[in-house]
């Protein structure tokens, strides 16, 4: 069903309407609960559960954002939960030196450029075509799919949510080096699979 932009900026807490929740935003929170968490039933499951708290928490609404901002701030903390959730079953190791060490065989220590052997190769996405944007854009989705699962918490919520580090590492419960170790080495990862699978 196609909403009109405007019927979703008149939405105010007057207007609000339960009813219709599931046709006007169950497509585009469930987007954004896939993009964030690459698992179709998880991301289901999460709508679903953001749907049951605005019923529950529907009185508190102000009007003072539209109806789908309302729902995807809540779709959003529901994901921060699960990220929560995953983290803490992970032990992270003291691995700062191999990060490190890691970086030497990538870059020059001399002047910081790449090493011949890991510079990274044109993708072939040069010129923006929709369509190669759109085949690269499910490729980047598969790669994401093998990232461990602090990895990819980190990194939707830097480079997907915008999350400042502070509050990641404060809701992740990492610390800023480990913070930035696992950021580097996600980059890496994907660049490679990218590179793997695309070129």
């Amino acid at each position: 069903m196609q909403i009109e932009k405007k019927d979703l900026e008149n939405t105010t807490a007057t207007s609000i309407n339960p009813h219709l929740w599931v046709s006007r935003h169950a497509d585009y929170l469930y987007s954004y609960a896939l993009s964030r968490l690459n698992d179709e039933d998880l991301a289901r499951d999460l709508v679903q559960e953001t749907f049951l708290a605005a019923l529950e928490k529907a009185d508190q609404f102000k009007g003072n954002s539209t109806e789908r901002t309302w729902l995807t701030a809540i779709l959003k903390y529901k994901v921060i939960d699960i990220y929560r959730k995953k983290s803490s079953q992970i032990v992270l190791k003291p691995d700062i030196a191999h990060a490190e060490k890691e970086q030497e065989d990538f870059f020059d220590p001399e002047d910081g450029h790449w090493n011949v052997s890991h510079r990274p190769q044109l993708l072939g996405i040069e010129e923006n075509d929709p369509f190669t944007n759109k085949e690269l854009a499910a490729i980047l989705h598969l790669c994401m799919k093998k990232l461990p699962v602090l990895w990819l918490s980190v990194f939707t919520m830097k480079h997907m949510g915008d999350e400042a580090t502070e509050n990641i590492c404060s809701t992740l419960k990492v610390s800023p080096s480990n913070f930035w170790v696992i950021i580097h080495r996600t980059k890496l990862n994907l660049r490679a699979c990218l590179q793997k699978n695309w070129i």
